[in-house]
């Protein structure tokens, strides 16, 4: 059976019947006329003469939900195959399909699309339709092109119960389910819109989903951003004073020293729509969860693909991006250093430049300011530097890293990153110390104005202070839960612990905000190594710096006293309350401690725990977990291993992050595994651990970088804010004038 179209459609209703019924409606009954008037209106000024254009694969319900959507609407209904091509050819599609075959009816039907013409309607398009590139850009002048996005398995399931067993384009010997998944390339190339829809869900449901969408489509001003430190009820409301996702990745930091969230928090997706999600690739969860939360006014939905193939292509070594493996009993790995840098900070510094390029005004030079702990500076230099020439002309980027405060490895690699717009400078003082110079600068009013009108150059942020390197974070918690379902370890519902090894507080709250979105995580627990602020702070309430000197650990990603994103999550249980995280970090700043409140405390600890791991034991599990499987953690990993193994209670499966690869911390893997210690050069140390075996094999962008020539250049710099200074302005000179 050749498959048409499910439903037949409502009968057309023209203008000009529309406006026949309403001047009857006036003339008998003027009260009922303007109550009916009123609620037409509005929801008609939703469209406007603009068309809601249904697309998807057969079986999507495109047909029904249209005529649902014009029905509430109050818009003319249009289904192309039997309003438009059956019309125009006087014979059924099936019978066409049978006269002219696959790639003739491809064409007539995309001929026909391009004859048609409406404005104000609601037209359901068939699922070959996106085929046709001439038919599509014509639909897409006068419309919003909204994607059922329905799982191929429900699709399959609906098309068997239907006796579909072949659809348009379908050649002999090949399934329908290859036509189908053939298919989303096109898909995907047109929409605006996309509405996921689970299995079970009604096609009413599925109608308001799409109003809904096409709402936050056209209304871009609802989706605004505010500092940490302004209270809501007081912020101004004028527009010009109303901050965008484009704005805040522009920006980096709030003006008054706070960092941006967003006004009305995160989306929550239902349970079907993760659901909808758990066969999905990891490029294609991106996808989904990214264009829920950028709005398509900052960055439309063919673009941020663009972004995401870009960011998640060659450049990383497993087709997954970021795998979920075993370890032992309850316990699962997320591997996140499968990136050219080997830390989880590929994830968003492989994105964010094209994010970046795309949101800057073309008018001025930007560059981007950098302080990183280890495994950002790498990252960040290699990211940027992926960007293309035009870009990069425009677009530089400065990296601050503690001289003495990284692995060799670490250090070796950031030099290596270094580019043309890419540049890496050693700082005589611990990462504290270079974060807070950034902040500094970039609240420095006088400093920042003078190189823009002396140098038409604004200054901007990579770190996890930018709202954009949260994201793709996020994205990698969701698709960690999503593949224990797929794999069969879980059904969907049921809870998981995730451990984090914690510095700066991005990876967690990342976590914390997946759980917000709707991953069913039960608690996020925060491992410390010896620099061990946090978890004293997640147990009692008291952040205190006093008398703390940051400790030099095996795990440097996480020597880290001062924890910029807490802000955001001490923001987010305050309920927004601006003031109070001022006074906070206020008090923090001046006297070096501050106390959450005991309700704020509770609710804290109800999303989270907390513990530290000594060197001693770091070590110890880096040997024990290799002995009994063969597998070497890195050092924050083992970090994050030790405090799970405290911290859990075994009634649930626990994911810790894996956030780097053993290769960058090669003596202190080299001691753990009981290796007699040697004084080679880094590159000399990775060939030693090659030796062993090892799983996973040493990371091989690693290898590349570190036997580039040249790798001992790069700036250092005393800890002082003149020469910080000092050395942005030559860098500015050297590359932009």
């Amino acid at each position: 059976m050749f498959h048409v179209g499910q439903y037949r459609p409502l009968r057309l209703i023209t203008q000009t019947s529309l406006s026949s019924m309403c001047l009857k409606l006036m003339l008998s009954r003027p009260v009922a006329f303007a109550q009916v008037w009123k609620s037409w209106f509005s929801r008609h000024s939703l469209v406007g003469n603009k068309n809601i254009i249904l697309m998807g694969p057969p079986g999507a319900g495109k047909t029904t939900t249209g005529r649902i959507v014009g029905q509430k609407l109050g818009c003319p209904v249009i289904d192309i195959d039997d309003d438009v091509l059956e019309t125009t050819w006087n014979m059924s599609v099936s019978e066409k399909l049978q006269d002219v075959g696959n790639e003739q009816f491809l064409e007539e039907e995309g001929k026909a699309l391009l004859k048609f013409s409406a404005s104000g309607s609601v037209i359901s398009l068939t699922g070959s339709n996106p085929m046709h590139a001439a038919g599509m850009q014509h639909m897409k002048k006068n419309g919003i092109i909204v994607y059922l996005d329905v799982p191929t398995t429900v699709i399959m399931s609906r098309l068997n119960s239907m006796k579909v067993d072949r659809i348009v384009g379908q050649s002999p010997g090949v399934s329908l389910k290859d036509i189908l998944q053939f298919r989303k390339q096109f898909y995907r190339r047109w929409y605006d819109i996309r509405v996921l829809c689970g299995g079970d869900i009604a096609a009413e449901a599925v109608a308001e989903k799409v109003l809904d969408a096409v709402k936050r489509y056209q209304n871009s001003e609802l989706e605004t951003f505010i500092s940490t430190r302004s209270n809501r009820s007081g912020r101004s409301m004028e527009k010009d004073s109303q901050k965008y996702f484009s704005d805040v990745v522009t920006e980096g930091l709030a003006p008054d020293g706070g960092l941006f969230v967003p006004e009305r928090g995160l989306p929550k997706f239902t349970a079907g729509e993760w659901q909808s999600l758990i066969e999905a690739t990891y490029t294609e969860r991106a996808q989904v969860i990214l264009e829920r939360c950028i709005h398509p006014a900052d960055i439309p939905a063919s673009k941020l693909a663009e972004f995401i193939a870009a960011a998640y292509g060659e450049n990383f070594t497993c087709s997954k991006i970021a795998p979920v493996r075993h370890l032992a009993g309850n316990q699962f790995l997320l591997e996140l250093f499968h990136g050219p840098t080997a830390s989880f900070k590929d994830f968003a510094l492989q994105m964010v430049p094209h994010i970046f390029a795309y949101c800057i005004p073309r008018s001025c030079n930007y560059l981007v300011l950098v302080a990183t702990s280890g495994d950002t500076g790498s990252a960040v230099l290699d990211g940027f530097s992926r960007l293309h020439d035009t870009d990069k002309q425009r677009i530089a980027v400065m990296n601050f890293f503690p001289e003495d405060g990284v692995s060799p490895i670490q250090k070796s690699q950031m030099i290596g990153c270094q580019k043309e717009n890419a540049w890496a400078v050693g700082v005589k003082s611990d990462f504290d110390f270079c974060q807070t110079a950034i902040k500094q600068i970039f609240t420095n009013s006088d400093y920042t104005g003078f190189l823009t009108v002396e140098y038409g150059t604004a200054l901007a942020a990579a770190n996890s202070i930018n709202w954009a390197r949260l994201l793709p974070q996020i994205v990698y918690h969701a698709s960690a839960y999503l593949d224990l379902v797929h794999q069969g370890i879980i059904p969907f519902g049921s809870p998981v612990d995730v451990c984090i090894p914690t510095g700066n507080f991005g990876n967690i709250l990342s976590a914390l905000y997946a759980k917000m979105m709707g991953i069913p995580i039960r608690k996020c627990i925060c491992a410390s190594n010896e620099n061990n602020v946090l978890t004293d702070f997640i147990r009692t309430g008291v952040y205190d710096l006093r008398g703390r000197k940051l400790i030099p650990t095996f795990s440097p990603a996480v020597d880290i006293l001062k924890s910029s994103n807490l802000e955001r999550y001490l923001h987010l249980i305050a309920n927004g309350d601006g003031q109070l995280v001022t006074q906070l970090y206020h008090q923090l700043e001046n006297q070096h401690h501050f106390q959450l409140r005991k309700d704020l405390l509770e609710k804290l600890q109800q999303d989270l725990v907390a513990g530290w791991c000594s060197e001693e034991d770091c070590l110890a599990a880096i040997h024990s977990v290799y002995s009994t499987t063969g597998y070497i953690l890195d050092t924050h990993t083992a970090v994050a291993k030790v405090v799970a193994d405290r911290l859990q209670d075994r009634t649930c499966p626990i994911i810790i992050s894996s956030t780097a690869h053993y290769s960058k911390f090669a003596p202190a893997i080299l001691r753990a595994l009981r290796i007699a210690e040697i004084n080679q050069n880094p590159l000399s140390q990775l060939h030693l651990l090659s030796s062993y075996s090892p799983l996973p094999p040493v990371h091989w962008g690693l290898l590349e970088t570190l036997k580039k020539k040249g790798n001992e250049d790069h700036q250092v710099c005393a800890a002082d804010m003149g020469l910080l200074m000092s050395h942005i302005e030559t860098l500015i000179q050297n590359h932009f004038l």
